[in-house]
Protein backbone atom coordinates (compact mmCIF):
# COMPACT_ATOMS: atom_id res chain seq x y z
CA UNK A 1 0.00 0.00 0.00
CA UNK A 2 1.37 3.07 -0.91
CA UNK A 3 0.84 6.79 1.66
CA UNK A 4 -2.16 7.90 -0.34
CA UNK A 5 -4.53 6.20 2.21
CA UNK A 6 -3.12 7.31 5.06
CA UNK A 7 -2.69 10.72 4.02
CA UNK A 8 -5.70 11.57 2.60
CA UNK A 9 -7.28 9.73 5.95
CA UNK A 10 -5.19 11.81 8.36
CA UNK A 11 -6.66 15.24 6.20
CA UNK A 12 -9.94 14.52 6.66
CA UNK A 13 -8.94 13.34 10.55
CA UNK A 14 -7.65 16.96 11.09
CA UNK A 15 -10.75 18.29 10.00
CA UNK A 16 -13.52 16.13 12.04
CA UNK A 17 -11.43 16.64 15.42
CA UNK A 18 -12.76 20.31 14.96
CA UNK A 19 -16.18 19.27 15.19
CA UNK A 20 -18.14 17.23 18.69
CA UNK A 21 -20.41 14.25 18.64
CA UNK A 22 -23.63 14.10 17.22
CA UNK A 23 -22.60 16.84 14.87
CA UNK A 24 -23.45 16.38 10.85
CA UNK A 25 -21.49 17.36 8.28
CA UNK A 26 -22.15 16.81 4.21
CA UNK A 27 -19.57 15.77 1.39
CA UNK A 28 -20.38 16.49 -2.18
CA UNK A 29 -19.99 13.92 -3.82
CA UNK A 30 -19.65 13.73 -7.92
CA UNK A 31 -18.19 10.53 -8.29
CA UNK A 32 -14.77 11.86 -9.39
CA UNK A 33 -11.61 10.14 -7.31
CA UNK A 34 -11.44 13.58 -5.24
CA UNK A 35 -14.78 13.54 -4.08
CA UNK A 36 -14.88 9.37 -3.66
CA UNK A 37 -11.63 9.16 -2.03
CA UNK A 38 -12.92 12.07 0.56
CA UNK A 39 -16.64 10.80 1.07
CA UNK A 40 -14.85 7.23 2.09
CA UNK A 41 -12.35 8.62 4.07
CA UNK A 42 -14.98 10.40 5.55
CA UNK A 43 -17.03 7.54 5.83
CA UNK A 44 -14.31 5.73 7.92
CA UNK A 45 -12.73 8.51 10.16
CA UNK A 46 -16.10 9.98 11.41
CA UNK A 47 -16.93 7.04 13.21
CA UNK A 48 -14.40 7.68 15.85
CA UNK A 49 -16.04 11.05 16.55
CA UNK A 50 -19.83 9.82 16.25
CA UNK A 51 -20.15 12.44 13.62
CA UNK A 52 -23.08 11.76 10.82
CA UNK A 53 -22.12 12.30 7.15
CA UNK A 54 -24.36 12.76 4.34
CA UNK A 55 -23.29 12.99 0.87
CA UNK A 56 -25.00 14.87 -1.70
CA UNK A 57 -24.62 14.64 -4.94
CA UNK A 58 -25.43 17.63 -7.78
CA UNK A 59 -27.31 16.18 -10.89
CA UNK A 60 -26.74 19.40 -13.41
CA UNK A 61 -28.70 18.19 -16.21
CA UNK A 62 -26.63 19.04 -18.32
CA UNK A 63 -24.68 15.27 -19.49
CA UNK A 64 -27.25 13.03 -20.92
CA UNK A 65 -27.89 10.01 -18.42
CA UNK A 66 -26.68 12.24 -15.46
CA UNK A 67 -29.46 10.98 -13.71
CA UNK A 68 -28.12 7.33 -13.93
CA UNK A 69 -24.59 8.48 -12.28
CA UNK A 70 -26.42 10.71 -9.89
CA UNK A 71 -28.01 7.07 -8.54
CA UNK A 72 -24.32 5.18 -8.81
CA UNK A 73 -23.01 7.76 -6.77
CA UNK A 74 -25.69 7.29 -4.34
CA UNK A 75 -25.39 3.49 -4.58
CA UNK A 76 -21.68 3.73 -3.81
CA UNK A 77 -21.83 5.85 -0.71
CA UNK A 78 -24.76 3.21 0.61
CA UNK A 79 -22.03 0.86 0.50
CA UNK A 80 -19.74 3.19 2.56
CA UNK A 81 -22.34 3.72 5.29
CA UNK A 82 -23.53 6.81 3.81
CA UNK A 83 -26.92 8.21 2.98
CA UNK A 84 -26.72 10.18 -0.06
CA UNK A 85 -29.19 13.03 -0.84
CA UNK A 86 -29.24 13.31 -4.90
CA UNK A 87 -29.88 17.29 -5.95
CA UNK A 88 -31.34 18.22 -9.47
CA UNK A 89 -30.82 21.87 -10.03
CA UNK A 90 -31.90 23.63 -13.55
CA UNK A 91 -28.75 25.65 -14.75
CA UNK A 92 -29.47 29.35 -15.92
CA UNK A 93 -26.37 29.56 -18.58
CA UNK A 94 -26.35 33.71 -18.28
CA UNK A 95 -23.24 33.81 -16.85
CA UNK A 96 -21.51 31.03 -18.56
CA UNK A 97 -21.68 27.23 -18.13
CA UNK A 98 -19.08 27.02 -15.50
CA UNK A 99 -19.97 30.07 -13.41
CA UNK A 100 -23.77 29.50 -13.83
CA UNK A 101 -23.37 25.11 -12.87
CA UNK A 102 -21.23 26.34 -9.92
CA UNK A 103 -23.45 28.72 -8.89
CA UNK A 104 -26.81 26.44 -8.63
CA UNK A 105 -24.26 23.52 -7.43
CA UNK A 106 -23.55 25.46 -4.14
CA UNK A 107 -27.15 27.16 -3.71
CA UNK A 108 -28.15 23.52 -3.55
CA UNK A 109 -25.60 22.34 -1.11
CA UNK A 110 -26.19 25.44 1.17
CA UNK A 111 -30.14 24.58 0.83
CA UNK A 112 -29.49 20.69 1.68
CA UNK A 113 -27.14 22.09 4.48
CA UNK A 114 -29.79 24.18 5.60
CA UNK A 115 -32.54 21.47 5.83
CA UNK A 116 -29.89 18.97 7.66
CA UNK A 117 -28.65 21.64 10.02
CA UNK A 118 -25.11 20.64 8.78
CA UNK A 119 -22.89 22.34 10.41
CA UNK A 120 -20.24 22.08 6.81
CA UNK A 121 -19.84 20.91 3.71
CA UNK A 122 -16.85 19.29 2.59
CA UNK A 123 -15.35 19.72 -0.98
CA UNK A 124 -13.00 17.89 -2.72
CA UNK A 125 -11.03 20.16 -4.15
CA UNK A 126 -6.98 19.37 -3.92
CA UNK A 127 -3.62 21.14 -4.66
CA UNK A 128 -3.76 20.67 -8.23
CA UNK A 129 -7.17 22.16 -8.40
CA UNK A 130 -5.68 25.24 -6.15
CA UNK A 131 -2.87 25.78 -8.79
CA UNK A 132 -4.79 26.19 -11.90
CA UNK A 133 -7.10 28.69 -9.88
CA UNK A 134 -4.10 31.04 -9.16
CA UNK A 135 -3.20 30.29 -12.73
CA UNK A 136 -6.28 31.37 -13.92
CA UNK A 137 -5.66 34.47 -11.72
CA UNK A 138 -2.40 35.44 -13.16
CA UNK A 139 -3.59 35.46 -16.58
CA UNK A 140 -7.26 37.33 -15.65
CA UNK A 141 -4.98 39.94 -14.05
CA UNK A 142 -7.03 39.18 -10.54
CA UNK A 143 -5.48 40.69 -7.57
CA UNK A 144 -4.58 39.21 -4.33
CA UNK A 145 -7.51 37.77 -2.66
CA UNK A 146 -8.14 35.66 -5.88
CA UNK A 147 -4.38 35.09 -6.16
CA UNK A 148 -4.42 33.08 -2.92
CA UNK A 149 -6.62 30.79 -4.06
CA UNK A 150 -9.53 28.83 -2.18
CA UNK A 151 -9.49 28.90 1.57
CA UNK A 152 -9.32 25.22 3.59
CA UNK A 153 -12.04 26.49 5.61
CA UNK A 154 -14.49 29.72 4.21
CA UNK A 155 -17.90 30.02 6.33
CA UNK A 156 -19.99 26.63 5.68
CA UNK A 157 -17.21 25.20 3.39
CA UNK A 158 -14.16 22.73 4.71
CA UNK A 159 -11.43 22.04 2.23
CA UNK A 160 -9.60 19.34 3.69
CA UNK A 161 -7.83 17.91 0.53
CA UNK A 162 -5.44 20.87 -0.68
CA UNK A 163 -2.63 19.44 0.63
CA UNK A 164 -3.39 16.52 -1.31
CA UNK A 165 -2.91 15.64 -5.14
CA UNK A 166 -5.00 14.86 -7.77
CA UNK A 167 -2.59 11.49 -8.37
CA UNK A 168 -2.89 10.63 -4.58
CA UNK A 169 -6.72 10.41 -4.19
CA UNK A 170 -6.98 8.17 -7.64
CA UNK A 171 -4.28 6.00 -5.59
CA UNK A 172 -7.02 5.87 -2.92
CA UNK A 173 -9.49 5.04 -5.08
CA UNK A 174 -7.16 2.39 -6.75
CA UNK A 175 -5.96 0.73 -3.62
CA UNK A 176 -9.82 0.29 -2.51
CA UNK A 177 -11.06 -0.67 -5.19
CA UNK A 178 -13.19 2.40 -5.62
CA UNK A 179 -15.03 2.69 -9.07
CA UNK A 180 -14.68 6.56 -9.69
CA UNK A 181 -16.03 8.29 -12.55
CA UNK A 182 -14.24 10.40 -14.90
CA UNK A 183 -16.62 13.22 -15.79
CA UNK A 184 -16.18 14.42 -19.72
CA UNK A 185 -16.49 17.67 -18.98
CA UNK A 186 -13.04 18.06 -17.20
CA UNK A 187 -11.65 16.89 -20.80
CA UNK A 188 -13.38 19.62 -22.52
CA UNK A 189 -10.79 22.08 -23.51
CA UNK A 190 -14.04 24.68 -24.36
CA UNK A 191 -13.72 25.25 -20.36
CA UNK A 192 -10.74 27.41 -19.14
CA UNK A 193 -9.43 25.24 -16.35
CA UNK A 194 -9.82 22.41 -18.41
CA UNK A 195 -6.92 24.27 -20.56
CA UNK A 196 -5.19 25.20 -17.64
CA UNK A 197 -5.15 21.84 -16.72
CA UNK A 198 -4.15 19.91 -19.44
CA UNK A 199 -2.06 22.94 -21.51
CA UNK A 200 -0.74 25.17 -19.64
CA UNK A 201 0.47 23.94 -16.50
CA UNK A 202 2.20 20.73 -18.44
CA UNK A 203 4.04 23.38 -20.90
CA UNK A 204 5.04 25.16 -17.76
CA UNK A 205 6.15 21.82 -15.96
CA UNK A 206 8.27 21.10 -18.95
CA UNK A 207 9.64 24.45 -19.55
CA UNK A 208 10.50 25.47 -16.13
CA UNK A 209 10.82 22.07 -14.40
CA UNK A 210 8.30 19.80 -12.14
CA UNK A 211 6.56 20.98 -8.48
CA UNK A 212 4.77 23.83 -10.32
CA UNK A 213 1.66 23.04 -9.18
CA UNK A 214 2.81 22.76 -5.48
CA UNK A 215 4.83 26.29 -5.86
CA UNK A 216 1.57 28.11 -7.04
CA UNK A 217 -0.22 26.36 -3.94
CA UNK A 218 2.35 27.19 -1.60
CA UNK A 219 1.96 30.85 -3.27
CA UNK A 220 -1.49 30.96 -2.71
CA UNK A 221 -1.14 30.54 1.15
CA UNK A 222 1.31 33.34 1.41
CA UNK A 223 -0.58 35.25 -0.63
CA UNK A 224 -3.94 34.49 1.53
CA UNK A 225 -1.98 35.67 5.10
CA UNK A 226 -1.51 38.86 3.14
CA UNK A 227 -4.91 39.27 1.81
CA UNK A 228 -6.20 38.50 5.32
CA UNK A 229 -4.57 41.19 6.61
CA UNK A 230 -5.21 43.81 4.54
CA UNK A 231 -8.50 42.41 4.61
CA UNK A 232 -8.83 43.27 8.36
CA UNK A 233 -7.20 46.78 7.43
CA UNK A 234 -9.86 48.01 5.06
CA UNK A 235 -12.85 46.47 7.22
CA UNK A 236 -11.35 48.68 10.66
CA UNK A 237 -11.26 51.57 8.25
CA UNK A 238 -15.16 51.20 6.89
CA UNK A 239 -16.54 50.79 10.21
CA UNK A 240 -15.22 54.33 10.54
CA UNK A 241 -16.77 55.63 7.22
CA UNK A 242 -20.39 56.16 5.47
CA UNK A 243 -20.00 54.06 2.43
CA UNK A 244 -22.69 56.32 0.55
CA UNK A 245 -20.53 59.21 1.13
CA UNK A 246 -16.90 59.01 1.32
CA UNK A 247 -14.40 61.77 1.85
CA UNK A 248 -11.73 61.70 -1.29
CA UNK A 249 -9.24 63.56 0.87
CA UNK A 250 -9.59 61.11 3.64
CA UNK A 251 -9.63 57.47 0.74
CA UNK A 252 -6.30 59.26 -0.77
CA UNK A 253 -4.42 59.36 2.60
CA UNK A 254 -4.67 55.10 2.30
CA UNK A 255 -2.14 52.94 1.44
CA UNK A 256 -4.14 51.73 -2.19
CA UNK A 257 -4.32 48.54 -0.92
CA UNK A 258 -6.68 49.55 1.31
CA UNK A 259 -8.42 52.41 -0.44
CA UNK A 260 -9.25 49.70 -3.28
CA UNK A 261 -10.70 47.48 -0.57
CA UNK A 262 -12.89 50.53 0.68
CA UNK A 263 -14.12 50.82 -2.82
CA UNK A 264 -15.04 47.67 -3.71
CA UNK A 265 -16.94 47.33 -0.48
CA UNK A 266 -18.42 50.79 -1.21
CA UNK A 267 -19.66 49.61 -5.24
CA UNK A 268 -21.25 46.29 -3.09
CA UNK A 269 -22.64 48.30 -0.64
CA UNK A 270 -24.28 50.12 -2.96
CA UNK A 271 -26.21 47.46 -4.59
CA UNK A 272 -23.98 45.62 -6.88
CA UNK A 273 -24.42 41.87 -7.47
CA UNK A 274 -21.99 39.61 -6.14
CA UNK A 275 -18.83 38.77 -8.01
CA UNK A 276 -19.98 41.53 -10.75
CA UNK A 277 -17.13 44.32 -10.31
CA UNK A 278 -13.94 43.87 -11.61
CA UNK A 279 -10.80 45.61 -11.12
CA UNK A 280 -11.70 48.18 -14.24
CA UNK A 281 -14.57 49.02 -12.10
CA UNK A 282 -12.34 49.69 -8.62
CA UNK A 283 -10.13 51.58 -10.79
CA UNK A 284 -12.10 54.20 -12.46
CA UNK A 285 -13.91 55.01 -8.97
CA UNK A 286 -10.41 55.33 -7.66
CA UNK A 287 -9.84 57.67 -10.33
CA UNK A 288 -12.30 59.85 -9.20
CA UNK A 289 -9.73 60.05 -5.92
CA UNK A 290 -6.23 60.18 -7.02
CA UNK A 291 -6.44 61.30 -10.72
CA UNK A 292 -9.79 63.79 -10.66
CA UNK A 293 -10.27 66.48 -13.54
CA UNK A 294 -13.89 66.93 -13.77
CA UNK A 295 -14.64 63.24 -14.88
CA UNK A 296 -18.61 62.85 -14.86
CA UNK A 297 -20.30 59.80 -12.94
CA UNK A 298 -19.68 56.35 -13.66
CA UNK A 299 -22.29 53.66 -13.99
CA UNK A 300 -21.51 50.64 -12.62
CA UNK A 301 -23.56 46.88 -12.38
CA UNK A 302 -26.26 46.54 -10.28
CA UNK A 303 -27.69 50.38 -11.63
CA UNK A 304 -24.88 51.72 -9.10
CA UNK A 305 -24.13 55.31 -10.12
CA UNK A 306 -20.81 56.97 -8.95
CA UNK A 307 -20.44 60.69 -9.00
CA UNK A 308 -17.77 63.12 -7.35
CA UNK A 309 -19.46 65.92 -5.71
CA UNK A 310 -17.62 68.82 -3.25
CA UNK A 311 -14.75 66.52 -2.62
CA UNK A 312 -17.03 63.79 -1.53
CA UNK A 313 -17.53 60.02 -3.42
CA UNK A 314 -21.10 59.83 -3.69
CA UNK A 315 -22.69 56.09 -4.19
CA UNK A 316 -26.53 55.26 -4.98
CA UNK A 317 -28.26 52.81 -7.08
CA UNK A 318 -30.86 53.65 -9.92
CA UNK A 319 -33.09 51.01 -11.28
CA UNK A 320 -34.78 51.36 -14.52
Amino acid sequence: MTTAVPAVRNAVRTWLENYEAGDTVLVAVSGGADSLALAHALSVESKEFVITVVGVTVDHQLQENSSVQAEKVKNQLKEFGLDCIIEKVVVDLKDGLEASARKARYDALQEVAKEKNAIAVFLGHTRDDQAETVLLGLARGSGTRSLSGMAHHNGLYVRPLLEITREQNEKYCEELKLNYWNDPHNENPEFSRVRVRNEALPVLEKSIGPGIAEALARSSHQLRDDADALDHWAKREEIHLDLSDLDCAHLETLPRAIRTRVIRAAIYAAGAPAGMVSWEHVSAVEALITAWSGQGALNLPGGVKVERISGRLSLSQHRP
